[in-house]
């Protein structure tokens, strides 16, 4: 026998559904109750067809009893019939200007997009609605998200939590155990088609070939920027993630997305590149013409902040402003006396007599000396008591690119979590060596806010933070800083407040889980942390203020600190930034005038954040060389007048034009194909069909408590003891059988607390829990029922609502084959008034007046008498004399309404996406929508006017 992609049958105790890609010998099957963790292969001797039986009156139920079988169906959907797929199975409601980028992605043959939206915007989510949809539309087998070490815990959450994408992590810390696992002819992608992987660790030598011969075809690039050979990170490392993706983007049926909040550096080069990886013809593009900023505009999508504030008919509530404070110290006493013996120290160094390499090293270990005497006495003597990291250098250029990169704050996070990396140290003579240990006891010995004016600055700025209800992050340079001015802060603050303090020291699983475990305790939090966290950490949920302990010598470090707390999700309508500089270390002021402030003018004027072009690091270099080697020993402060005004404002113009033309991106790369206007109905069908949170916390609560859980609410959710559930409900929900007490949280946030369940529909708790309730529905047991008899005031003449569940076989267009065959899934909710020839089909307005009916007390008996009279009028039996068993079936009269609704509804699926990818310049031919018959009737709820029925 053939069966149909969508048909329903019976094999091995239970029902299932025919999935597409089955053969003559065998069917790829789904059970019925949509749980994909089942999907199984089944042959095809052992399958019969199966009906979907109708109710009986054995199972009839409350008003409670029948919502709730329909909250759980909408709930269990993974599979939605409309043009989004993905908007069925994932725990968060897009933003308008969030579907802009999947709009793009599905008019591609190959989606190959640059994701370039501002910090805050929500580029994760972008790009996980998009994988989420390819997925689901079986367009990409597989995912790997590539991105550094430190975020790649935070990816695998976001997946979960809001995607419902388990994904494996592959770090140096995992590695090893999953490669023991394997086979000898399989490697870790084989075996796990979704990783979240560690980009350095992935491109080494060893590793990046094996990696491109087994990686998915679906790669999501976070942080994009620093994969580019020209970028701004060193040049060694970035020329090998750039190698890296070069290859993976050689395959031109690979799916890639980059995601980075600065696409464009300042320097061209480096944006060709980067949109190279997409097409190699975008990397010669002129786009300076209209055609080449239209064929950019495919691939490309970038939105500031404020394009997107007010987009179409929907406000996104991002802070009303951030509040921006310079604050300025003197170092006093015996801490500005060591800092002007060091500054006579670095002169002496960079005078000395020499050439080449070793002169590099000496001018680069110098400046970080400064560096760290800027910082603070703990990061001071730590620097004096190690070896500058560019004398690890053995080149010229090479000392130079360290040099640059470590001082001048150019470095992704491996570069700038240590002393030696980042801070310099030995930069003279061995026999230097007693002037140095000196210097460095010295420093030790005036540690706290009595003789660091830039710490009892700091502490005082932190209490006033936490007077205005304010949660701060305090940003160090350095490691040694951090741990300094986190113990300090604690002493001073003592009970007002909690102070953690988290560096690279820590791997990354560690950092979220101490800042968890921070924001989880009681009180007013201070967070103390290097760089570590400036980029791609969302901590907008616990944190309002940010305060730079120490200059940044790139404002774009400064804009990615900033935007931790300033973004999307962050509830206090005012964020602050607090800026310490010194007045007489002879370095921040500069740092401050030329790059600082002049970042956050431009900001300011044009409403976007532009990194300094090419040649703003050389002006930092040459004014801060003028400190080294001028003669005058008395004049601390540096002003402007150093030789190198013309190149400090050829600078600024470059930056000011660089400015105006990122301002007009909007407008550059306007995205004039996708209709967006259009796809809004479709989207709000959808989420109207799914369900709103608040159905799902309901459903969650009562489902639990229907089973036979124990609630006990709370203003964050409620917990549920689970002791006294059935067997069958816990085996089905995954608890254990111990008989120890057992209890559930649930929460409302995303994610949810460590140790709770998100009230969310991706929740893999909820998602059993709906599985679960329907199952038990479908069985007689449990506390949904198919039936019910409702008396209300809300009908004049006996109502019959129907829940009628559709699956249709859905054919799409293929981007690079053929057509593709997929099943899906719709519920309705039918209702008609009356019998017989004069029943009359209720309008959608009347069936939500109906459903939204406030039940009253009806006696039992007529509870029974009337679920038989409306299930008689609904089902036929008919008896199989050779077997002698009963069969139930729909009445024609009925089946054939049904059927015609079916039809209709494919019909209007059909349409919503023609409309959709109408509105995206997608094609449509092959498109088809076709209903399966007969539908499945999964209840039948009859309501009574209160008068007696008629």
């Amino acid at each position: 026998m053939k069966f149909d992609v969508g048909t329903l049958v019976s094999a091995r105790g239970r029902e299932w559904v025919v999935q597409p890609n089955s053969g003559e010998q065998f069917l790829f099957a789904r059970p019925l109750n949509g749980d994909t963790d089942f999907d199984t292969c089944l042959f095809t001797h052992e399958v019969t067809e199966a009906t979907f039986p109708p109710p009986t009156p054995d199972e009839v139920g409350d008003n409670a009893a029948a919502g709730l079988l329909r909250t759980a169906l909408r709930i269990g959907f993974t599979a939605s019939a409309g043009p989004f797929r993905s908007l069925a199975s994932i725990a968060v409601e897009p933003r308008q200007y969030q579907l802009v980028p999947l709009l793009l992605a599905l008019r591609m043959p190959t989606v190959r997009l640059l994701v370039g939206d501002d910090v805050g915007i929500g580029k994760t989510i972008e790009s996980g609605l998009i994988a989420k949809e390819l997925l689901e539309r079986g367009e990409a087998s597989g995912l790997t998200v590539l991105c550094s070490p430190a975020l790649a815990e935070q990816w695998q959450a976001e997946l979960r939590d809001k995607f419902a994408i388990e994904a494996t992590l592959v770090l140096p810390s995992t590695a090893t155990r999953l490669e023991r696992d394997l086979r000898l002819d399989e490697s870790i992608f084989d075996r796990h088609s979704v990783t979240v992987v560690s980009l350095d660790f992935i491109k080494s030598d060893r590793r990046y070939q094996q990696f491109v011969r087994t990686c998915p075809d679906l790669v999501i690039v976070d942080e994009a920027h620093t994969c580019v050979a020209s970028g701004s990170s060193s040049g060694k490392q970035s020329q090998l993630r750039y190698r890296l993706l070069q290859e993976l983007a050689a395959d031109a049926t690979r799916h890639m997305l980059l995601v980075t909040a600065t696409p464009h550096s300042g320097k061209e080069d480096a944006f060709r590149d980067l949109i190279g990886l997409l097409d190699p013809k975008l990397a010669t593009l002129d786009l300076e013409t209209v055609k080449g900023r239209e064929e950019l505009a495919r691939h490309f999508v970038q939105r500031r902040r404020r394009d997107i504030r007010r987009y179409l008919d929907e406000e996104t509530p991002f802070p009303k402003d951030r509040q921006v404070r310079d604050v300025s110290y003197t170092l006093t006493g015996e801490y500005g006396k060591l800092a002007r013996q060091v500054l006579a120290y670095a002169r002496e160094t960079v005078r000395k007599p020499g050439s080449g390499l070793r002169q590099r090293v000496s001018w680069w270990s110098a400046l970080a000396l400064l560096r760290s005497v800027a910082s603070s006495p703990r990061a001071a003597a730590a620097t004096l008591d190690t070896r500058s990291a560019t004398a690890a250098a053995e080149t010229e250029n090479e000392a130079d690119e360290l040099g640059r990169s470590s001082v001048l704050d150019l470095t992704d996070e491996e570069a700038l979590e240590g002393i030696d990396a980042a801070a310099g140290g030995r930069t003279g003579e061995e026999d230097d060596g007693d002037r140095l240990k000196r210097l460095a006891r010295g420093f030790r010995a005036i540690e706290g806010p009595q003789a660091d004016a830039k710490l009892a600055a700091l502490i005082t700025e932190v209490k006033a933070l936490l007077a205005d209800g304010y949660d701060p992050i305090v940003f160090c340079r350095f490691i040694p800083t951090a741990e300094y001015v986190a113990e300090h802060l604690a002493k001073a603050l003592g009970k007002k407040a909690n102070v953690r303090h988290v560096t690279g020291q820590l791997p990354p699983e560690a950092r979220q889980e101490a800042i968890e475990d921070l924001a989880r305790t009681p009180g007013r939090h201070v967070l103390v942390a290097t760089d570590c966290l400036s980029e791609g950490v969302n901590l907008q949920e616990s944190f309002q203020a940010v305060v730079h302990y120490d200059l940044a010598w790139n404002p774009t470090r400064h804009e990615q600190r900033e935007g931790r707390v300033d973004r999307f999700g962050q509830r206090s309508r005012i964020v602050r930034a607090v800026t310490m500089y010194g007045l007489d270390n002879g370095i921040d002021g500069v740092v401050l005038d030329v790059l600082i402030r002049k970042h956050r003018t431009i900001a300011h004027q044009t409403g976007v954040a532009v990194p300094v072009p090419t040649g703003g690091d050389d002006v930092i270099k040459a004014l801060v060389e003028g400190l080294l080697l001028r003669g005058d020993d008395n004049q601390d402060q540096l002003d402007l007048d150093l030789g190198v005004t013309r190149t400090r404002d050829q600078m600024h113009r470059a930056w000011e034009s660089a400015a105006d033309r990122e301002s007009k991106a909007l407008t550059k790369y306007a995205h004039l194909g996708v209709k967006l206007e259009e796809v809004q109905l479709e989207v709000a069908d959808i989420r109207a069909a799914l369900g709103s949170s608040a159905d799902v916390s309901r459903f969650t609560r009562e489902a639990m408590s229907g089973f036979g859980a124990i609630i006990d609410a709370h203003p964050d959710g409620f917990r549920a003891d689970t002791r006294q559930l059935p067997v069958s409900v816990r085996n089905a929900l995954g608890l254990g059988f111990d008989g120890k007490a057992e209890t559930l949280s649930f929460h409302p946030d995303i994610p949810a607390p460590p140790g709770s369940h998100a009230l969310v529909r991706t929740d893999p708790m909820v998602r059993a829990l709906a599985r679960t309730v329907l199952d038990s529905a479908l069985d007689g047991t449990g506390p949904a029922r198919r039936c019910g008899v409702v008396r209300t005031g809300v009908v004049a003449v006996r109502t019959v609502l129907l829940l009628v569940r559709y699956r249709f076989h859905v054919t799409l267009p293929g981007r690079t084959s053929g057509p593709r065959t997929i099943v899906a899934e719709d519920a309705q909710v039918l209702g008609y008034r009356g019998s017989g020839a004069d029943r009359e089909w209720l309008t959608e307005d009347e069936i939500e007046a109906v459903l939204a009916a406030a039940p009253e007390n009806t006696l039992p008996e007529l509870v029974r008498r009337t679920a038989e009279r409306a299930i008689g009028e609904l089902v036929v039996e008919t008896k199989n004399e050779e077997t002698g068993t009963v069969v139930r079936e729909l009445a024609p009269g009925f089946a054939a309404a049904l059927n015609a609704v079916g039809d209709g509804l494919a019909a209007r699926l059909a349409e919503s996406h023609q409309r959709v990818r109408g509105a995206i310049g997608a094609g449509t031919r092959g498109l088809k929508v076709t209903p399966n018959h007969p539908a499945d009737v999964l209840g039948m709820y009859v309501y009574l006017p209160a008068g007696g029925a008629r």
